[in-house]
């Protein structure tokens, strides 16, 4: 971990450990009976397509009829609730409504012991519609709403230094000039930053741009295979390779096979945990607060890992991203056999 000698080096007292940052939704997770629902919505299994408002309203309707629950979401933001549960004093900025689901938002995040750093917009609360598939796929419709406004003004330097490290979802990459404010923002207050690359056709999409900010900004990206393949075009194993010479240290998920990790030439193999798997949704995010929290307490890489691998394992066996207290009190009791 030489290379990551100074990652969290801010980390004192006085300082909270981790910001993350991304786009403020209201997950709306929805169980659908089969895959044939995806295709009436003409929506890819496993994607994340952006929608508009009406779109939005449409696939709400239509899905209507099926076990929905609502909860407080976004990538970034399940992760900073993982890293609370897990003990750590962290924040999370975006962008919400001035409406009632924005209260809800936002209030959410502070029963949990998040500092918030939520701006407001005319514009309602965005909104992400997750469809569970059988198999425990999960389908994402997404409506950004207020989330898209997050503003050049809204990244805030002196918020930002109050942080160690800034964690930040792919899919800020919608907005290439707010990110990199954010990443140059990070950078001048000496905050060491890691990146989930979201989805694999937010990837497609933005290729070049990504592979340049990893090479100049960031220190940590975690990936999918999916991900992994849109980025690189390779399979899991060349893939890492690749991502690991563009960014410090890279992370390539592979579900139920677990996940790789590589940095400074030496490669990592981790076992997934065993698991009555009903709901991948949040299963990444959960990984990134595992091994984030293994980073800040300074353990090695493997047994950081073991703990991501740990936490995305838990997560699954529930429906949505947010686990119950008593699997927390279990996930705490595991994580002292591993260290």
């Amino acid at each position: 971990m030489a290379t990551f000698a100074k990652i969290f080096a801010k980390n004192h007292r006085f300082m909270k450990h981790i910001l993350g940052i991304g786009n403020a939704l209201v997950d709306m997770i929805t169980n659908i009976p089969a895959d044939e629902v995806l295709d009436r919505l003409s929506l890819p299994k496993g994607s994340m397509t952006l929608v508009d408002a009406a779109s939005a309203q449409s696939i709400t309707e239509a899905t209507s009829k099926f076990s929905r629950k609502l909860t407080s979401g976004g990538s970034a933001a399940n992760t900073v609730f993982g890293l609370a549960h897990l003990g750590l004093q962290v924040g999370y900025l975006g962008k919400t409504g001035k409406d009632e689901l924005g209260e809800v938002y936002e209030n959410d995040l502070k029963a949990c012991g998040i500092t918030t750093h939520i701006s407001k917009s005319s514009t309602p609360t965005g909104r992400a519609v997750a469809l569970i598939s059988p198999d425990s796929e999960r389908t994402f419709a997404v409506y950004l709403g207020a989330a898209l406004e997050l503003s050049h003004a809204d990244i805030i330097e002196s918020i930002l230094a109050q942080y160690a490290h800034i964690h930040i979802e792919g899919y800020q990459v919608q907005n290439h000039e707010v990110l990199l404010k954010i990443l140059q923002t990070a950078q001048g207050c000496g905050c060491s930053v890691s990146m989930d690359l979201a989805s694999y056709n937010v990837v497609e999409e933005n290729r070049e741009f990504l592979r340049f900010i990893l090479s100049h900004y960031v220190n940590i990206v975690f990936a999918n295979e999916e991900e992994a393949k849109a980025l690189t075009g390779q399979e899991p194993i060349e893939a890492l390779d690749e991502l690991s010479q563009i960014c410090p240290l890279a992370v390539v998920k592979i579900g139920k096979n677990g996940s790789m990790i590589k940095t400074n030439g030496k490669v990592w193999k981790i076992n997934a945990i065993e698991a009555n798997a009903i709901d991948s949704t949040g299963a990444g995010d959960m990984y990134a607060s595992g091994f984030l929290y293994g980073l800040v307490h300074h353990y090695n890489i493997e047994t950081s890992g073991k703990i991501a691998s740990l936490v995305a394992g838990k997560v699954t066996e529930i429906e949505g991203a947010r686990l119950p207290d008593r699997v927390w009190d279990e996930i705490h009791h595991q994580i002292g056999l591993l260290i």
